[in-house]
């Protein structure tokens, strides 16, 4: 073991530190020196969605000293931007320790005398956003890892728009936070004090009533929504608190639960993952949505910012894929407003070309941004000062929409009550989402999008060895795909696109399909996105093969 990790370790075996962290560290020197030099060889980073780790013991790890940190960090990143009456608005979601680590940003913040408006309950991430727009505060942190394995926690930070904090905010902040690396650098109150405000229901009905402006079909939707057979899941997290009431607010009151599913809870017990992007974990709504002949099944990850949709079609369970969710959603908009000139549509550059082609039909501009929804949150902001472009709608592949400007971060309960309306709609014309689907795959060809991921193993050699496959791919690309010709090769690290400078690699080929890749921003895996028109699912996913043999070789 490197004697600085040692050495920084064994910081960590005396006070201020509590007695419950010493003897954590104390057992890890004893009996775990790589867990040592993984808990300790760095500081925990921000990635595309924010700071995410491994909880416990050590500056590698979420725990409330390394939250504590951040937050001195944040609060001196706040008094550098000479902000009066600075404020921040605080929430939390389902995992252990979620609460605890909220209080305690509310208790340095506090100690900082910046007020803290603490959400008294877990509440959703995109409900936090709202908070900080609604509070009009500096900034705004959620505890979460979204959809995470139960080990780890997440400190997201917004800015005063309610987006996730983009350049120069999100480098200032770190800058400030790797300043603090003692208890003693951080200030500190209790938690009664009286600049830490506890926000509950005055909030809740304010997001309520943020959304029931969304609706394009208010007086059906109150007259027939009922008619729409629900079934939601939160998967133990906290879209309970939101979701189930605004859809009843629209007017659709058939709902019914996962019960299993239904009770908040970091384990998961009852969740194969919290990601609804996996079959596994919808397989319980499935069969109880084919079992009760619902309509639709929604499912929220811990965080609810995200939504998974199943849909019961000819006595099936299908569930759709975020590109297709994505595509629905835009169209059905585009269909049933009236639309302003300058309107605008965003999604990533890994989201399928079908979101482009139907904005283009209905002359809404396209952007593509880099991945993570700050990007499509900075989009809005920068329309906002200039006018430019009317926000319609944003979205991304991996199960992230955002309908309406009242919060900057995807949400899940926004976007469920879209996908009810819109299937009321086609319920009324004996037809359901993927008939509509299918409807779109006639007008602008078929699409086919498909994501493999390549894991590293845990820990500094894990990041090192995806570190290293990246920097190899970048030296040495492809010439051909499964047999196909590269016939160009985008890389965003080098500064040529519009885009922020990324660690992300696009691959075009000769049969008009893009391979994307790029490496987690927050576990050791490099995720590899296929985007193809035209095309069988069987070449597709030969060439996302072979792609992951190159990469596995290197």
């Amino acid at each position: 073991m490197d004697d600085a990790i040692r050495k920084k370790a064994e910081e960590w075996l005396t006070a201020p530190y509590d007695q419950e962290t010493q003897q954590a560290v104390q057992k890890l020197l004893d009996g775990d020196p790589a867990a040592v030099i993984d808990a300790f060889y760095t500081t925990v980073s921000f990635g595309t969605g924010g700071m995410r780790s491994l909880m416990g013991p050590g500056t590698n790890r979420l725990n409330k000293y390394t939250i504590r940190f951040a937050t001195q960090g944040l609060a001196n990143y706040i008094f550098s931007q000479n902000i009066s009456h600075p404020k921040v608005f605080i929430g939390y979601d389902s995992r252990h320790h979620s609460r605890e680590f909220a209080e305690e940003t509310a208790r340095v913040l506090a100690g900082n005398q910046i007020e803290a408006f603490l959400t008294k309950e877990l509440r959703p991430t995109p409900f936090v956003s709202f908070g900080c727009r609604h509070h009009q505060c500096t900034a705004a942190v959620m505890i979460t890892a979204s959809h995470n394995p139960p080990e780890y926690n997440g400190y997201k930070v917004y800015w005063s728009d309610g987006a996730q904090v983009v350049p120069p905010h999100d480098t200032g902040i770190m800058a400030e936070v790797k300043k603090i690396s003692h208890p003693s650098d951080v200030q500190l109150a209790p938690l009664k004090d009286p600049l830490i405000h506890l926000v509950g229901e005055e909030d809740d009905n304010a997001y309520f009533d943020a959304l029931m402006p969304l609706q394009n079909h208010e007086e059906l939707n109150q007259k027939e929504g009922k008619k729409l057979k629900i079934l939601y899941s939160p998967l133990h997290g906290c879209g309970i608190t939101t979701l189930p009431e605004a859809l009843k607010r629209w007017g659709f009151t058939t709902l019914s639960y996962v019960d299993a599913q239904k009770e908040p809870n970091g384990s998961f017990p009852a969740a194969h993952s919290p990601n609804p992007e996996q079959k596994e974990t919808l397989q319980l709504g499935i069969d109880q949505l084919l079992k009760e002949k619902g309509d639709i099944f929604l499912a929220t990850d811990p965080d609810a910012d995200r939504m998974g949709v199943v849909v019961r079609h000819k006595e099936e369970g299908v569930i759709l894929n975020g590109n297709q969710i994505a595509s629905l959603c835009l169209y059905y908009l585009c269909v049933t407003q009236s639309l302003p000139e300058n309107s605008a549509a965003v999604t990533t550059i890994v989201t399928t070309e079908l979101f482009r082609l139907i904005a283009e039909s209905f002359n809404v501009t396209p952007f593509e941004v880099l991945t993570g929804f700050k990007y499509i949150g900075e989009k809005i902001h920068e329309w906002e000062q200039s006018h430019a472009h009317t926000f319609l709608f944003g979205a991304e592949e991996s199960l992230g929409f955002l309908y309406g400007t009242h919060a900057r971060d995807k949400d899940a309960t926004s976007a469920a009550c879209l996908i009810a309306e819109m299937a009321l709609q086609l319920k009324k014309e004996v037809k359901t989402l993927i008939d509509l689907l299918h409807e779109l795959y006639e007008k602008y060809g078929p699409f086919l999008e498909q994501q493999l991921s390549l894991p590293f193993g845990g820990g500094k050699e894990g990041m090192d060895t995806m570190k290293h496959v990246m920097e190899q791919l970048r030296r040495s690309p492809p010439q051909e795909i499964n047999g196909q010709k590269v016939i160009d090769v985008i890389d965003y690290a080098a500064g040529n696109t519009p885009l922020p400078k990324s660690n992300v690699l696009l691959f075009r080929v000769d049969d008009h399909s893009k391979f994307v890749i790029r490496p987690s921003g927050t576990e050791p895996k490099i995720k590899i996105y296929g985007l193809a028109r035209h095309q069988k699912k069987e070449k597709l996913e030969a060439s996302l093969q072979s792609l992951k043999t190159l990469l596995t070789a290197t």
